[in-house]
């Protein structure tokens, strides 16, 4: 079985385990508040995709939770979302809403989908339910969504995971709490030592007007992160994606 990603931007991707499609936090709008996509386009990425078979959220914040965008998606498509949030999300949404904590998992027509802890947050109640998941079929793929490192990333699976997709930093300058940067995604790499890497949930959005493009938080957290691995996890390759861009990982 071919086991592949493609990748939109920032926690945007599908996972495709042969048959069996998975969509993560999907913010398929090219201008989401004051945030606008940088490159490839998100009605254009959805159109080359097949239809997901479930769709995963890792939060509600507004830059994985985007209610358009899972509105455009095929209504009888589940959506997996943190134990508490889906009473609140059944008031705006017509598809089937699956809580799940961590600890639970999922099966999905041979695709385990195992809940995990992540460490993040927010102001309100609802908003600072976060989790991660890692999908395990013919290989291991560890999703995070945000968070920021915690020591038990070490125990998360007995296997070796074939790939994980790590944050390295955001749509902003700055990064509250929650959040990898740079170095600390490289430290979350060491404690995980998955064959494979890719950075995401950088570099996909920045603020209206092109002042910004001239800031070096879009540009240099990919170099730091490939600086600061490469002394913590050698082992680990990394590989970075364009948007729109697949990878099939290895066998």
């Amino acid at each position: 079985m071919t086991v592949s990603i493609n990748y939109l931007g920032h926690a945007t991707m599908m996972f495709r385990f042969g048959e069996v499609n998975i969509l993560t936090d999907p913010v398929l709008s090219d201008r989401v508040l004051h945030l606008r996509r940088r490159n490839f386009s998100g009605r254009a990425w959805l159109s080359q995709q097949p239809k997901p078979d479930i769709i995963l959220l890792s939060h509600l914040h507004l830059d994985h939770l985007h209610i358009p965008s899972l509105k455009r998606l095929p209504r009888d498509v589940p959506l997996i979302v943190p134990r508490g949030s889906g009473r609140w999300l059944g008031r705006v949404l017509c598809r089937p809403i699956i809580e799940l904590s961590p600890g639970d998992k999922y099966d999905v027509d041979g695709v385990t989908i195992h809940v995990t802890y992540a460490e993040h947050g927010g102001s309100l109640p609802v908003i600072s339910l976060a989790q991660g998941y890692l999908l395990e079929g013919e290989k291991l793929i560890y999703f995070p969504g945000d968070t920021d490192v915690f020591p038990q990333m070490s125990e998360l699976t007995e296997k070796t995971i074939d790939l994980a997709l790590i944050p390295i930093w955001g749509w902003g300058p700055t990064l509250g709490a929650g959040h990898l940067d740079p170095k600390s995604a490289a430290e979350a790499l060491a404690l995980l030592r998955p064959k494979h890497v890719i950075p995401i949930h950088w570099a996909a959005f920045r603020p209206i007007g092109p002042i910004w493009e001239m800031l070096s938080y879009l540009h240099t957290p990919g170099p730091k992160f490939t600086y600061y691995a490469r002394q913590m996890a050698p082992e680990t390759f990394i590989h970075f994606l364009e948007p729109g861009q697949d990878f099939t990982i290895p066998d």
